[in-house]
């Protein structure tokens, strides 16, 4: 068969016919396409998207690699069809959003403290009991250049970090024999069930039949307290251990520390923290709730005298201390628990975010 197709009389290979028009309809369906996602990038809010779609319409083919190409990437623009911050943009919005929690909580503070102003003020509780915010906290700031004020401070302080320290101590070490034995966990599972619902102020009558009113009876308070919410973040955590880690751990060789060392502790690590940052706020509470009952030296004890004695300005300064305490032991422990697991996922995750 012979090829029946007219020579248009030009070098170069032969074309078929209407190939001109062809190309010509492929250039403006392309065309029409562009200009059609830049209507709809335009009417989602994205006018770069809109300008680049209209900037590369105006191009030759040649000018662009692939011209059948979005003008922004699937990575670049994120699931959403929006770009994605990267960089420096990225930093902008982390500050933006640190700097509007910030903001949101000192204006949370701020509410709190005007209704507080307002109820003695305009009579709905009674003035005598309730005072103005203005009042305690003008006596907190007089209390902070009282020498007693400090050393009921101290003397809180001391009987946490005590607390603190028998409880972490001995929570972290049986939770890591308990959890490491299948039989132990068994064995003690219905005692630590029946034991850890036993609210720690059940205890006062114990306590102070044991040691009196000396710190040990609020020692016994904090650390049975504390004990609870440090052993069983550190039993989850021992559970939490991977089977094939530890079932590699042992084929190479690895004996019970090695195993403790490489392959629990860090695991259990993230639980123990957690817990550890709980017992905290636990033992302030529970150092006060002692000092204010039992009597032991200290914040609650100061604020058990200025009730007994009628001045509720006063005893409202020392609430207000106790409740800095508390504030400034959770920004501790948070900067510790950030510090002890900057290797770990979740708080690299929350440093992106």
């Amino acid at each position: 068969m012979t090829d029946q197709t007219p020579s248009t009389g030009a070098p170069g290979p032969r074309r078929p016919r209407g190939s001109g028009g062809s190309h010509r309809e492929t250039e403006v369906e392309r065309l029409h396409r562009l200009e059609g996602a830049s209507r709809v990038d335009q009417r989602r809010g994205d006018t770069r998207r809109h300008v680049d779609a209209a900037t590369v319409a105006g191009l030759d083919i040649p000018t662009r690699p692939d011209p059948a190409a979005p003008p922004t990437s699937v990575a670049q623009s994120g699931p959403t069809g929006f770009p994605t911050p990267s960089g420096p943009a990225r930093a902008r919005r982390r500050s933006r959003r640190g700097g509007m929690t910030r903001f949101l909580g000192l204006l949370g503070l701020l509410g709190f403290l005007v209704t507080w102003q307002l109820l003695p003020l305009t009579g709905i509780v009674n003035p005598a009991y309730l005072p103005p915010a203005s009042a305690a906290i003008t006596d907190l700031f007089r209390n902070l250049g009282l020498a007693a004020f400090w050393e009921a401070v101290g003397d809180t302080m001391w009987q946490w970090l005590l607390g603190m320290v028998i409880a972490v101590t001995a929570a972290a070490v049986l939770g890591f024999v308990i959890g490491s034995s299948t039989v132990l966990r068994r064995f003690t599972n219905s005692t630590i069930e029946f034991l850890r619902p036993v609210p720690s102020v059940a205890l006062i009558p114990l306590a102070v039949l044991l040691y009196g009113v000396d710190i040990e009876s609020a020692l016994l308070l904090i650390v049975y307290a504390s004990f609870w919410q440090v052993l069983i973040q550190v039993l989850y955590g021992v559970a939490d251990v991977d089977n094939v880690a530890m079932n590699t751990a042992r084929s190479y060789g690895l004996g019970p520390f090695a195993r403790l060392r490489y392959v629990i502790f860090p695991t259990t690590l993230p639980y123990l923290m957690t817990g550890i940052r709980l017992a905290a706020a636990v033992a302030l509470i529970l150092a006060i709730t002692a000092q204010l009952i039992i009597g032991t030296p200290g914040l609650g004890a100061e604020i058990a005298k200025a009730q007994s004695g009628g001045s509720y300005v006063a005893m409202y300064g020392l609430v207000l201390a106790t409740g800095l305490l508390g504030v400034l032991i959770n920004l501790v422990m948070r900067i510790i628990e950030r510090r002890v697991l900057s290797w770990h996922s979740s708080v690299r995750t929350e440093v992106v975010k």
